[in-house]
C-alpha cells in the first residue's frame, strides 16, 4: 500500500455526504474528504466497486456505517489484515 503525507487543513476534514447503495437500497453517509478518497483507493485495489466495499463493510458493522468505513480505513492504513480486524 502507498502511503501519502499527511496533510491536515480545511480540504481534507470538510465532511461530504456520499449517497450509497447496500443492497439494494440508497442512505447516505457522511465522511471526511480524505477518508472518502483513501476509501475509493482501497475498492480500487480490492477490484470492487464503492458500493460493493461499503456493502461488505455493512454486513459485519457493529456501529455507525460511517464510523465502520473510517474504522476500516485506518485498519488498512494500519496494515492490518482482515483477520486481525
Amino acid at each position: 500500500m502507498t502511503k501519502e503525507p499527511f496533510t491536515a487543513g480545511a480540504a481534507s476534514t470538510d465532511i461530504i455526504k456520499h449517497s450509497v447503495s447496500i443492497a439494494g437500497h440508497r442512505t447516505s453517509v457522511s465522511l471526511e474528504r480524505k477518508f472518502w478518497e483513501l476509501f475509493k483507493k482501497s475498492a480500487k485495489r480490492q477490484d470492487l466497486s464503492v458500493n460493493e466495499l461499503i456493502t461488505k463493510i455493512d454486513a459485519t458493522r457493529q456501529g455507525n456505517l460511517s464510523s465502520a468505513i473510517r474504522l476500516f480505513v485506518l485498519e488498512e492504513f494500519l496494515g492490518k489484515k482482515p483477520e486481525q480486524r
